[in-house]
């Protein structure tokens, strides 16, 4: 079956519903690494993530088959061992802006990814071995928290999976524009990383003028978060730029249903009457 166009076609949609069954699920329910292979497809939907899932499994299996380290920091070196030394996975730093960088299929095939890719491999596999890890947005980052019995460790998977300090990481966020003085780095949750690696592409579109792909990939995030209002906002936008106004009022009536705040809801009603206005 041929595809319709460089972002999927009739076997796109099959990765598509794929997204909509995510939106469904309880956020400690979803698979990050099906997950990210479900996205991956959504663009290239003949690609093979085989090798892709026997990487982690094979990590996994390795992981398991060693005595296990007690410490965050002996175990946060394990995984960057598997997954950097070994596998070769690092940061695209020639690259940064090619969309594969966050196509978890492509990042295996192709060595290098953006930051919340390679997070969400470190990740996804110290918890497929019962490992506590978590993935902390920075200020244009993403680095790993690694917790053991004894400490917690941070890795930054785009620097070769390097151990960090504390120190480190404050210098990172203010490097990303971050205020340093409050420097908070906060647990990411599973939807969170999934928008954040769509949120890229994304940003990437609209500085780039394709609109059209730019709403295709809020389309997917309103899949995967139908609960995040801003998302909406933000489809609903991009609709009227395309003159899809349908859609918009779609977007903007179910923005609207996830909202608790009253100053947003006004908001949105205000803009429903006014595509209402430049309808009549």
């Amino acid at each position: 079956m041929g595809v319709a166009s460089p972002y999927g076609g009739d076997l796109a949609g099959a990765y598509v519903m794929e997204l909509n069954d995510l939106g469904l699920l309880d956020d400690g329910d979803i698979d990050l690494v099906e997950a990210g292979i479900a996205l991956a497809r959504a663009d290239r939907p003949e690609a093979d993530a085989s090798r892709l899932r026997r990487l982690v499994s094979g990590w996994a299996i390795a992981l398991q088959r060693d005595t296990p380290p007690v410490s965050g920091s002996g175990r946060a070196r394990r995984l960057s061992n598997l997954i950097a030394s070994e596998a070769g996975l690092t940061g695209a730093s020639d690259d940064y802006d090619n969309p594969l960088n966050a196509d978890l299929i492509a990042v295996v095939e192709r060595g290098r990814g953006l930051p919340v890719a390679l997070s969400i491999l470190y990740v996804a596999l110290a918890r497929r071995v019962g490992w506590r890890a978590n993935a902390l947005n920075l200020p244009g980052h993403v680095i790993v928290e690694i917790k053991g019995g004894v400490d917690t460790a941070l890795i930054d998977p785009f620097d070769h999976g390097m151990g960090i300090s504390r120190d480190r990481a404050v210098e990172i966020a203010r490097h990303g524009g971050g205020d340093a003085a409050t420097a908070r780095f906060e647990p990411m949750t599973n939807r969170q990383l999934l928008i954040r690696l769509i949120t890229n592409q994304a940003s990437r579109a609209r500085s780039g003028g394709d609109t059209v792909r730019a709403l295709r990939l809020y389309e997917r995030m309103t899949a995967i978060a139908p609960r995040l209002s801003s998302l909406w906002w933000e489809r609903a936008r991009l609709e009227q730029l395309l003159g899809h106004n349908n859609a918009a009022r779609g977007s903007l009536t179910a923005m609207l249903e996830t909202t608790h705040d009253t100053a947003m809801s006004r908001r949105i009603q205000a803009a429903l009457a006014a595509l209402a206005r430049s309808e009549s």
